[in-house]
């Protein structure tokens, strides 16, 4: 379902936190109108950016930079100058920003890293993740080579679900499903997952948002609250911290659907 629902302002859902993570502007993959449309219908009074927001590793090779890419950036700034505190978290994509680290502009903060306070009290590092993938910073090359597969598969992934979609049928992630399903995916998600934790434990932290393998989850790790915010190539997800310190994982798929459900049963009780 392509229809993207935006609620009037008066609305507009209002939360404590928000993170988002591996928009990746700058690159084909990235569903930058979905973003934009779904950043217009929340308030909050922090946003945290994740890392891999823009992709220098594309942008190297030449530009792709449609209007949609700019919004996205524009929807942010907006939402600084009307108060919301904005905390860029650098990660390996844009890690050429890592130089101006501790940066200030208004609003807008440039870290490597940050520890945040829910409401409830525990304390979470708040970290991109790449410094814990052995890939990323023992094999760089073997990186690159895998970002090239990764994109091969979200070309394929997008023609598979054009053909989905002509056929009524959902959004299906051909690279979450392997994720899944391969033996070595899954363990290296679950070895990223535990030296995340070990992390927090060493530094007396209760849990870890991060981002970076494009696997978003709310899981209890070696005793530490692990979540990961997704991204916004392939699941389109959020992680929200709500004014009680609950923190939800937010999906734009399931959203819309749960969002259009009246509409559609209103049309098909018409067709009736």
């Amino acid at each position: 379902m392509n229809t993207a629902v935006l609620l009037p302002e008066a609305q507009k859902q209002r939360v404590r936190t928000l993170w988002i993570s591996d928009l990746h502007l700058g690159t084909r993959g990235c569903q930058a109108d979905k973003l934009a449309t779904f950043l217009k219908s929340v308030e909050c009074d922090q946003l945290y950016l994740v890392g891999d927001i823009i992709d220098g590793w594309r942008l190297r090779k030449g530009i792709y930079w449609p209007q949609a890419h700019t919004n996205v950036l524009r929807r942010i700034l907006t939402m600084s100058k009307r108060g919301t505190r904005v905390t860029y978290v650098t990660g390996n994509h844009d890690e050429f920003l890592r130089r101006y680290s501790t940066l200030v502009l208004g609003n807008i903060e440039l870290v490597d890293e940050v520890v945040h306070q829910c409401d409830d009290g525990r304390r979470l590092l708040v970290i991109h993740g790449d410094q814990f993938d052995v890939i990323t910073r023992c094999h760089r090359w073997l990186a690159f080579l895998g970002d090239h597969a990764y994109e091969f598969s979200l070309v394929l992934n997008r023609w598979l679900n054009h053909w989905r979609s002509r056929f009524g049928l959902g959004y299906w992630s051909l690279s979450g499903y392997l994720k899944h399903r391969v033996k070595k995916a899954v363990n290296f998600i679950s070895e990223f997952e535990e030296a995340l934790a070990h992390e927090c434990n060493k530094r007396g932290l209760d849990g870890v948002v991060c981002g970076h393998i494009h696997h978003a989850e709310i899981s209890r790790v070696s005793g530490i609250d692990y979540l990961n915010c997704g991204d916004w190539v392939e699941s389109c997800t959020a992680l929200i911290e709500h004014q009680d310190g609950h923190i939800e994982l937010y999906r734009w798929h399931d959203a819309q659907a749960q969002m259009l459900q009246p509409v559609n049963e209103a049309l098909e009780g018409r067709a009736a």
